[in-house]
């Protein structure tokens, strides 16, 4: 059907198409739309997700950090760089958990004295290594899968801070749902780390992109940068930066 072809050459070019573009430019009515999303879905050729359809699966796994190390690491090793550009002379920033924010734990070139917050443990080992950087590991419940703690008492401690900068990395942004991660423990943290810093500035590989996490970390209305790489489509882009972040490709 020329319909079917149709959606399936806007899925490809954009990665994802949404049931209102269906029904404006194919002239069908909404049942219509889902009932030809659901036949492409049934043949393998695309995943429903509310209001429309993805090209790749939209649900994120929990993989152990050692696994996660891995993959993408070229990107996620510019990425890093790009971030690490970012942190001035007696700066004082919060990094958050995940392979990608790691990569900037391995880039940063400290600027005089810098102190950094983290909730990961692989982050605050990688910067012990400097003499010039103060660390400040929060406490909690470890959880072993992301090296990382969680949990009432890492929130508390947080309290007691303010940082110019947060450093989060996530398992899913979805332009409907937000961004989000594997563990809601974690996203409740991520939430808190946001309160206390004056900005937000996300790292991730394109391949986060149209995925979902079980934990919603937040809207886009929080956010002020994403780094990633060149593998973002445009669509996705432009539709970040309606939102005012500023999206910085490496």
């Amino acid at each position: 059907m020329d319909r079917h072809k149709s959606i399936l050459e806007k899925i490809n070019q954009e990665g994802q198409i949404k049931v209102q573009y269906i029904c404006d430019k194919m002239d069908v009515s909404p049942v219509t739309a889902r009932k030809d999303l659901k036949f492409l879905e049934e043949k393998g050729l695309l995943y429903r997700v509310h209001g429309g359809a993805t090209l790749h699966n939209p649900y994120a796994t929990d993989k152990h950090v050692s696994e996660k190390e891995k993959i993408h690491l070229d990107e996620k090793m510019s990425i890093g760089l790009a971030a690490s550009k970012l942190i001035t002379a007696n700066d004082s920033i919060l990094i958050g958990s995940g392979t990608t924010v790691l990569a900037l734990a391995k880039k940063i070139e400290p600027k005089e004295n810098l102190t950094v917050i983290t909730s990961a443990l692989n982050v605050a080992l990688e910067l012990n290594k400097h003499l010039e950087i103060e660390v400040i590991q929060l406490g909690g419940v470890l959880r072993k899968r992301s090296s990382s703690v969680t949990g009432l008492y890492a929130e508390n401690n947080l309290a007691d801070f303010s940082c110019s900068k947060f450093f989060l990395g996530v398992d899913g942004i979805d332009l409907d749902f937000g961004l989000t991660t594997a563990n809601v423990m974690e996203a409740h943290l991520n939430r808190q780390m946001i309160h206390v810093s004056q900005k937000t500035i996300v790292l991730t590989d394109s391949t986060k992109f149209g995925k979902r996490g079980f934990g919603k970390i937040c809207g886009f209305d929080h956010i002020d940068e994403i780094i990633t790489d060149e593998g973002i489509s445009d669509f996705t882009k432009n539709a970040l930066e309606d939102y005012g972040i500023k999206v910085t490709i490496v």
